[in-house]
This record gives C-alpha cells, sequence and structure tokens, in this order.
C-alpha cells in the first residue's frame, strides 16, 4: 500500500497536516505548503536551461529528501539522477525507484560501506565520492561481496575547504587507483564549490568559479591523457550552474534550492543586479503558519517558531506582505511586528524559511496547493535519514 492509498485512515490534525481536496483555508499549521504552480515551472525552467546548455542536471535531493519531488524533477525536468549527502538517504531514494543515485560525499565507515554496496540490488545506479586512497580498497571489497559495482568520483576540493583533494597528481593517484580495484569503476569528478553559493556579489561568484573551472580542466586534460575518461564532471549549484555551464568542462549541474528557493538564497543577485526571487526563480515552499494570540497590541504571536524551521541562514519574511515582518522565534513561538494592527487571530501567513534544506527535515509532509485547494500531500521521504 502505497502513502497515497493510506490518506483515508490519516487523521487531518494528528497524522496529517491535510488531506488531498481540502481547502487551503484548512490546512493545519504549522507545515510546510507547496506552490504546486510555481514549483512546476522553476523545475521546466531548470531542465529546460540545461538541456540547451548541453548539460545533465542531477537534482540535490539533500534539499526536498522527497521522492515524489525528485520524480516531479526527473519527469518534467529531465532530471537524469539524484545527489544525497547520506547512504540512507540514498537508500530511500533508490527503494522509492530512482536509477541514478549519487552520494556527493565521502563513505567510509565499514557498516555504511556494506550498505552503499547493496544498492544496486535495489536496480540503483551507485556512486560515492573518494579522496582518500585507502578509502577505495575498502568500497571495493564490500563491492566484491556484494557481487556489485559502485561508480567513484575523485572530489577535487575547489574552494570550500572541506572534503576532497587539491591537487591534480592527487586525482589522477585516487582515479588510477579507482580504475585497478575490482567492483569499482572510476565515473569522474566532483567539484563543487559549496563555500560561494551564497555571495551576494554575481562578480564574486564568478571569479570563484573560473578557479574550480581551472582546477577541474588541468585534471581532465591530465587524466585524458592518462587514457581516463570522466562520464561525470560534476558540480555547479543554484547560486552558480549558468557558470559551470558555459565552462565546458562540467558536464553535471547539481542544483538544489531552485526548486524551492528560500530567504538566504533569494537575496542573492543575478547579472543585473536583480535579486534571483524576484525573477530568476519563484518562491514555491512555505511554512504556513497561524496567528495565535495578540494580546500585544503592536504584535501578533504565530505558531511557527524554531521547532517548525531552520534559522541558520537568518529568520524567514513574510511572503506578500510588507506591513508585517517576522522578528523573533522561540521553541513554539514566532513574533511578528504589527504596529498597525493589521492581523487578527487565526489570521494564516506564509513564511519562506531562511534555509530550505535544514527546514525541510524537521517536517513528515509537503502540502501541495493549486488553486486554493490540496492537491496532493507528500511525504519527507528521507526525513532524519542522517547516517
Amino acid at each position: 500500500m502505497n502513502t497515497h492509498e493510506k490518506f483515508e485512515e490519516y487523521e487531518v490534525g494528528y497524522d496529517i497536516p491535510a488531506k488531498p481536496g481540502m481547502d487551503e483555508a484548512d490546512i493545519q499549521t504549522p507545515c510546510l505548503v507547496l506552490d504546486l504552480d510555481a514549483l512546476e515551472r522553476n523545475v521546466k525552467k531548470m531542465g529546460d536551461f540545461a538541456k540547451a546548455a548541453g548539460m545533465r542536471h542531477r537534482s540535490h535531493g539533500k534539499m526536498h529528501k522527497s521522492v515524489d519531488v525528485q520524480k516531479l524533477q526527473e519527469s518534467l525536468g529531465g532530471a537524469c539522477g539524484v545527489c544525497c549527502q547520506k547512504v540512507s538517504e540514498a537508500e530511500v531514494f533508490a527503494r522509492g525507484g530512482i536509477k541514478d543515485v549519487l552520494v556527493s560525499n565521502q563513505v567510509t565507515a565499514p557498516q555504511k560501506i556494506d550498505r552503499l554496496a547493496g544498492l544496486p540490488k535495489l536496480g540503483a545506479r551507485t556512486i560515492c565520492c573518494v579522496d582518500d586512497i585507502a578509502n577505495i580498497a575498502n568500497l571495493s571489497a564490500a563491492a566484491v561481496k556484494h557481487g556489485t559495482q559502485i561508480e567513484c568520483l575523485v572530489e577535487i576540493d575547489c574552494g570550500a575547504g572541506r572534503c576532497g583533494v587539491t591537487t591534480t597528481p592527487a586525482v589522477v593517484e585516487l582515479a588510477k587507483a579507482i580504475d585497478a580495484a575490482d567492483g569499482l569503476k572510476f565515473a569522474g569528478l566532483q567539484a563543487y564549490q559549496g563555500a560561494m553559493q551564497h555571495l551576494d556579489s554575481y562578480a564574486e561568484r564568478e571569479g570563484k568559479t573560473q578557479i574550480a573551472i581551472d582546477m577541474v580542466k588541468d585534471a581532465v586534460d591530465t587524466l585524458k591523457a592518462d587514457g581516463l575518461e570522466c562520464d561525470i564532471v560534476g558540480g555547479g549549484g543554484t547560486g552558480s550552474y549558468y557558470f559551470e555551464s558555459a565552462s565546458k568542462v562540467f558536464n553535471e549541474l547539481q542544483c538544489g534550492s531552485y526548486a524551492f528557493m528560500d530567504a538566504d538564497y533569494g537575496r542573492i543577485l543575478d547579472e543585473n543586479g536583480n535579486r534571483i526571487d524576484e525573477g530568476e526563480w519563484e518562491n514555491a515552499l512555505f511554512i504556513l503558519t497561524t496567528v495565535m494570540s495578540h494580546a500585544k497590541a503592536d504584535k501578533a504571536i504565530v505558531d511557527a517558531g524554531l521547532k517548525a524551521q531552520s534559522v541558520d541562514s537568518g529568520l524567514p519574511f513574510i511572503f506578500g506582505r510588507t506591513d508585517v515582518k517576522y522578528v523573533k522565534c522561540s521553541d513554539e513561538h514566532g513574533v511578528v511586528a504589527d504596529e498597525g494592527g493589521m492581523l487578527k487571530v487565526n489570521d494564516k501567513l506564509k513564511l519562506v524559511p531562511g534555509h530550505c534544506d535544514p527546514t525541510c527535515n524537521v517536517h513528515d509532509w509537503y502540502v501541495g496547493v493549486r488553486g486554493g485547494k490540496v492537491e496532493t500531500v507528500w511525504p519527507v521521504s528521507a526525513r532524519g535519514k542522517a547516517y
């Protein structure tokens, strides 16, 4: 029985925030709401861009953690597969029918390697990143044990300062070791510049991306001279995808937040100096919240506090309104400045979260809305899959 067949046995307000067919006004809060029209436009726009640029787009599942959203990105946006950050997350997508899964991270713990090696048995192409020579032997042993194949990308640290090697000789050493290992296949390079995705300045992002492009081109050319071809040269996020696409070096994009957007990404500027949530992408994800108290004349208290969102990238903003402002939150309460007394108890507001990825991870459901009605309810399939 799939999730959609279980709706009849779910109780709104206890198991689930809404059911298909309900009025938008009756959705229980706080919960995540998707504007399906905006989401579909975003997904199609990225798909059309990638196709026109001759790129593949591997959408990043760590953002939405939803098999249903991923399937939309594949069917409507032409995504070739999914990126994940954890093995358990990847397993959710593989069990959900996604056929091409990249763990865009290192997998080093023995138990995690063993589960990774079992993913191809679920029918999924299985790929992970490597930046340590010792890891290769362990991945190989697990693949041989399961009778499967793990494809490996050598990760290049192109500015994020996290995982990855920093020199072409190190890339070549790892690639040759992968190519020689039983049960493994050298599939290419991972070069995502995460540290600069949120820089406001278009020119600054372009400069940082060029550093990555130069590093990757040197590695690709050297590998080719040694007889090693890269099927995947992956990277590129919502703040830089146009640079990687124009590089003639990268061939896969890994954008995630473009589909939903959030307050932090929305404020970065495009090449014309405009915010990217004012034309390039639309806000499609909201935390729906309800005014629960207005005992103080100048402030309204809503039911979306810290437990309904992540504020690591700042507070949310209230969508579509300039007369009220979300100014503070505690565990279960949000404070909305309302000096004009514009709000009343039980009014609903749509919040654009500061950071969509960790916000989605604290909810069980997405409520998809179109034309004032609940059209669909999707589970946050990989919620809590952090191992």
